[in-house]
């Protein structure tokens, strides 16, 4: 069948790089690769808890799909979304399909024109899509530089409405932190509106891995909190928590919300079920941080710290420079029984290629310490 010309061209570009995209299966590898950091997505009994919570509530005779302002809600939407506020001390939620439709509603409709928009380079690309379809103004501040994000703050404030300061809680690539203490003084000093990605915190930081901003009681500093169910939570959605008044607006004006199937019951209700096992899974949350702190450890003890981006969270990147060089890394320890992945440029920018370790509470410490051991000897033979 033809295909047009030019877009043959940019898939020949990505084979000459040795960057083509390409759909693989699950495998029986030991799990570094995965985003399921608590292991929810596996879990027996949030599996059978939902199916018994939509009997009980009778939800399985209510699953109409469409938009949720036409035939698309139910009753368990509302009881997750109280759930989810109360979890994140917050007047409301809104439950979106995903991480990135919560992204692209929110900032494709709350910022207006004559507002700004000042956004951490690093920010995911469901961010930076939103903002594209944004009236507002947008610049870029250099990664975790607030005395950057000073400057351009000064440099714009007095021509401009509003003023939307966008960071994450833990970058999905490099899984490093903002200090949010130090970024919501700015934000206040300039009396600004934070927003805060938290996909890669849910479930990883706090007592019951409620997120970094609810770690340092910094809830009622932040305007919105994105909280994406994919990670953390193991299953499908996304939560914007802030206002009732930012909720009604969200419900009226964001048409990744308002035209799009909501999703099903059974979808809903395994929300509201890993919700209520954040609750009560202290000893695999507390395991997670155990292995990150092994995993420090160890990378120190193996002289591979100085390759690795500085991280606290349960994403840990090895920079290793050129696709074929750290795809030949990847591939090795695959031979070996290890799923990490390689992220490859254009993904990220060209010499910064790395190996993306995601950690779990259901690794053990050996496996930690294998496929470190492993790294260290590939890494060894490369440079050899």
């Amino acid at each position: 069948m033809k295909f047009p010309k030019n877009l043959t061209s940019k898939l020949e570009i990505r084979m000459q790089n040795n960057a083509l995209r390409k759909l693989s299966l699950p495998n029986k590898l030991f799990d570094f690769s995965s985003n399921d950091y608590i292991g929810f997505s596996k879990n027996k009994d949030i599996f059978e808890q939902t199916h018994q919570y939509l009997i009980d509530t009778n939800c399985i005779q209510n699953g109409a799909t469409g938009s949720r302002l036409i035939s698309g809600n139910h009753k368990v939407y509302q009881e997750t979304e109280n759930f989810i506020a109360n979890f994140h001390q917050s007047e409301s939620a809104l439950i979106f399909n995903s991480g990135y439709d919560a992204n692209v509603g929110f900032f494709s409709s709350v910022p207006q024109k004559g507002d700004l928009i000042l956004y951490d380079e690093l920010c995911h690309a469901s961010i930076r899509d939103g903002i594209q379809l944004s009236n507002a103004k947008s610049y870029k501040f250099k990664h975790n530089d607030f005395e950057d994000l000073e400057k351009l703050t000064e440099r714009f404030q007095t021509e401009l409405t509003e003023v939307y300061i966008v960071t994450e809680t833990v970058f999905s690539m490099d899984g490093d932190c903002p200090n949010m203490e130090e970024l919501v003084a700015v934000s206040n000093k300039y009396n600004c509106y934070l927003v805060v990605d938290e996909a890669h915190s849910l479930g990883v930081f706090g007592d019951n891995g409620e997120g970094l901003v609810q770690m340092l009681g910094l809830q009622d500093r932040v305007f919105a909190r994105i909280m994406t169910f994919g990670k953390g939570l193991g299953c499908h959605g996304a939560a914007i928590v802030g206002s009732q008044q930012l909720k009604d607006y969200l419900v009226n004006f964001s048409r990744s919300f308002i035209y799009t199937t909501g999703l099903s019951p059974h979808s809903v209700a395994t929300i509201l079920v890993g919700y209520e096992h954040l609750e009560t899974e202290k000893t695999t949350i507390e395991k997670l941080r155990e292995n990150i702190v092994h995993f420090n450890q160890l990378k120190g003890l193996l002289g591979l710290k100085p390759m690795f981006v500085r991280s606290k969270s349960a994403i840990q990147s090895a920079i290793i420079p050129g696709n074929q060089n750290v795809k030949s890394i990847a591939s090795q320890l695959q031979e070996k029984g290890f799923d990490v992945k390689a992220i490859l440029s254009p993904t990220v920018p060209e010499g910064q290629e790395r190996l993306r370790f995601c950690l779990h509470s259901y690794n053990s410490k050996e496996e930690i310490s294998e496929v470190l051991a492993l790294l260290s000897t590939f890494v060894f033979l490369e440079k050899y």
